[in-house]
């Protein structure tokens, strides 16, 4: 038996948020053969939520082509261009409303053709109180931030009306704020969980080089120096041309690589990040990733890796269940980072473990929030310690 609804809002209807959107509907379609079989799910049920009782009940955005829209249409209007995988849904009763510029677009995207870029709406910035108005309106229960890279003042003000609102937050972009003590002290003392920060793809970039990085290192092997070189045709990429906005990204996705190694690498032996906006490829990633290292003797040997993904739709094989756990902690009575669902879901998390550890990790905290009733209170009591963050 289905549990209710899980109430989501969104704020930025890009790429993500419309495999998001897609993915509900598409696990909610019984007579389709692969969402039946729950393939790409890590999580078919999470306590009881399936992929199709997350519930998008507002939507925020600045651009003119989504703002006033329908939610099944502003998905798959301009810029976006990520695959469409399943479209047979209307969302008539959740419109786009305006949010706040603030850092969100890049000056820029202004040099490139409208289709690629974003166009700001000729509509007043949306304020802190009309954001909370419609969050409490909508009875959001998670907050999904899927504003641009680099956009720090739109991410804490979307940060500020969660924590106004008793929502939660899910931060997928790599403004740190579930992994920053003071913000994570804030949500704590709030009575609010959140779940941060910068998504970790499901077979990503980020998780095969940590993989890679963690095999040489469980093997005996010595890592000398890597790279991770990333090209894509959206407009996060277009957007991470603008070289002041990469500052956390760069950090972000390299802390996620070096946390695996028992010895950091020196900063000009490891490079990792976006290399180039490729039009064509739109929402498909390409990841170049080499890493030079020594074996047995001292015998060099290299590996070197292309990946290729369609963006979005990865990054949803994640949030998918962030969601789900994220609810587990609100009927739980948590707050604060969850740092299990963090570390598995993420690539900046409050506290960074190997991935395998980090499932086991996500694994025990599903089953123990499934059944609270019957949860240790010794299990309890180590959980609320990690949610208080510390500093690192």
């Amino acid at each position: 038996m289905s549990k209710d609804k899980i109430r989501v809002a969104i704020a930025g209807v890009g790429n993500c948020a419309s495999s998001l959107v897609q993915g509900i509907y598409f696990y909610g379609d019984t007579g389709n053969e692969q969402s039946a079989a729950g393939v790409g799910l890590l999580h078919p049920e999470v306590a009881g939520y399936r992929p199709q009782d997350v519930e998008v009940v507002a939507a925020i955005d600045i651009d003119a082509r989504k703002v006033g829209q329908p939610l099944h249409e502003a998905i798959f209007a301009p810029p976006n261009n990520t695959k469409v995988f399943h479209d047979r849904f209307r969302c008539d009763e959740v419109r786009v409303a305006m949010g706040s510029r603030l850092d969100g677009v890049s000056d820029h995207m202004r040099d490139y053709p409208e289709h690629q870029r974003f166009v700001p709406a000729d509509r007043p910035d949306a304020t802190a109180a009309d954001v909370e108005k419609l969050l409490r309106d909508s009875g959001a229960e998670v907050l999904m931030n899927y504003v641009p890279v680099g956009s720090q003042r739109a991410t804490e003000f979307y940060a500020e009306c969660c924590l106004a609102t008793g929502v939660s937050l899910i931060n997928c972009i790599p403004v740190f704020i579930v992994s920053d003590v003071d913000w994570g002290r804030r949500f704590r003392d709030a009575g609010i969980p959140c779940v941060g920060d910068d998504v970790k793809a499901q077979i990503g970039a980020t998780i095969v080089h940590r993989v890679l990085a963690r095999l040489f290192q469980e093997r005996g092997a010595a890592i000398d120096a890597t790279y991770q070189l990333n090209t894509g045709g959206n407009t996060d990429f277009l957007n991470m041309l603008n070289q002041s906005r990469l500052g956390s990204k760069r950090l972000s996705k390299t802390e996620a690589v070096q946390s695996q190694l028992n010895v950091s690498l020196p900063p000009d032996q490891i490079h990792i990040g976006p290399s180039d906006f490729v039009p064509w490829q739109k929402d498909n990633k390409i990841c170049f990733c080499r890493i030079e290292g020594r074996g047995f003797g001292g015998v060099p040997l290299h590996v070197e890796l292309r990946l290729s993904v369609e963006d979005s739709p990865n990054s949803a094989g994640e949030t998918i269940d962030a969601i789900r756990c994220c609810k587990l902690a609100r009927e739980c009575g948590l707050a604060g980072p969850l740092v299990e669902v963090s570390a598995f879901t993420m690539k900046h998390p409050p506290e960074q473990f190997p991935d395998f550890e980090a499932l086991r990790l996500m694994e025990e905290f599903i089953a123990a929030m499934g059944a609270p009733a019957e949860t240790p209170a010794s299990y309890q009591s180590e959980r609320r310690k990690k949610t208080s963050p510390v500093a690192k």
